[in-house]
């Protein structure tokens, strides 16, 4: 027990705790047995690899403002958008991090130094898309001039009334909004990707319940193999939420009770190796049950465990909006 609320504030804190793709609980291949059972011809392949570029397309993009509220943009220079403006933003390469990525571009196109404070929220879409979208501070540089362009940009500015300019895509509106509500209202602490490398793209799972007759917090937990958080295999063709009713279907049966996914706790990815190494990562979703444990019953090799008061009220602490980090799964 001991063991597991340490992991449990581990990720709390957005860190790493070590659990890798040997503990999956739901991979590819139990996911297209389920699927086959029900008479359907699975289309996802079993031996799935991220390999970035490639098989995985990992997206990273800098909200920043300055003193005066104003938003960070740059103007396209390629040809199919030349002149239109956008959010700092580009493809990851291979063998390299997040934050590593994050940095390069903003410098590549903005001519300004960024160090990421936290991650702001994550996005995904079907067929392995992943963007992270970070905020931090400018440690130096110079706002690139039009005097500057090249092939990453034609200049760059601050910016306070978008409607004074052409944008590429209306998609950045309510990201740059969700980086003024993360500025200005309550939310959680600072999430920077925790270095770990995964070979498989893994979704774990810290499912909250409450006991009506203690009113004390339980976590679900997974003894297959070793007692760990539950953690899935995700379905590189379909949108995360399908992954995920996938998975509760099978911890708790196809009457699953309503729950709710409230967002990331941490992120774990490390770019490492060749031949694909390291490409993969895992999220980390807090989910809660409306209802109480006494109505909720896993299967098979899952359990309940009573987490001490203190570590209970920290988790419920990040059930509120904007406490955890918003996941938008794009249809």
């Amino acid at each position: 027990m001991d063991t597991i609320e340490s992991k449990l504030r581990s990720l709390l804190a957005g860190e790493s705790i070590g659990d890798g793709a040997h503990l999956c609980d739901f991979t590819l291949l139990e996911q297209n047995e389920a699927t086959a059972a029900k008479g359907v011809t699975p289309v996802t392949p079993s031996t799935f690899v991220p390999v970035v570029k490639d098989t995985v397309t990992y997206i990273v993009m800098a909200i920043l403002f300055n003193d005066d509220g104003d938003v960070l943009l740059m103007q396209e220079a390629k040809r199919s958008c030349a002149g239109q403006w956008y959010l700092p933003a580009g493809r990851m390469e291979p063998h390299e991090n997040i934050l590593d990525a994050v940095k390069r571009e903003v410098l590549e196109e903005t001519g300004l130094h960024m160090e990421p404070t936290t991650l702001v929220m994550v996005e995904c879409a079907s067929k392995a898309w992943f963007r992270f979208i970070l905020t931090g501070n400018i440690t130096g540089g110079q706002l690139k001039t039009p005097a500057q362009a090249d092939s990453e940009s034609l200049q760059a500015k601050w910016v306070r009334d978008m409607k004074e300019i052409t944008l590429r895509a209306n998609d950045i509106v309510p990201v740059i909004e969700r980086g003024r509500i993360f500025c200005s209202e309550p939310h959680h602490p600072n999430i920077l990707p925790a270095l770990y490398p995964h070979d498989k793209l893994l979704l774990r799972l810290i499912v909250v319940i409450k006991q009506k007759s203690s009113n004390r917090v339980h976590v679900l937990l997974s003894e297959k193999t070793e007692v760990h958080f539950p953690m899935c295999e995700i379905n590189h063709l379909k949108n995360l939420h399908a992954t995920l009713r996938k998975f509760m279907v099978d911890i708790f049966g196809a009457d699953v009770p309503v729950h709710k996914p409230h967002g990331l706790l941490n992120v774990e990815h490390c770019a490492q190796g060749a031949n694909g190494a390291g490409d993969g990562l895992c999220l980390t979703v807090l989910v809660s049950f409306r209802v109480p444990l006494e109505e909720v019953f896993p299967i098979d090799k899952y359990t309940w465990l009573m987490i001490n008061k203190d570590l209970g009220q920290l988790l419920m602490a990040r059930m509120p909006r904007n406490m955890a980090l918003p996941l938008n799964v794009i249809r």
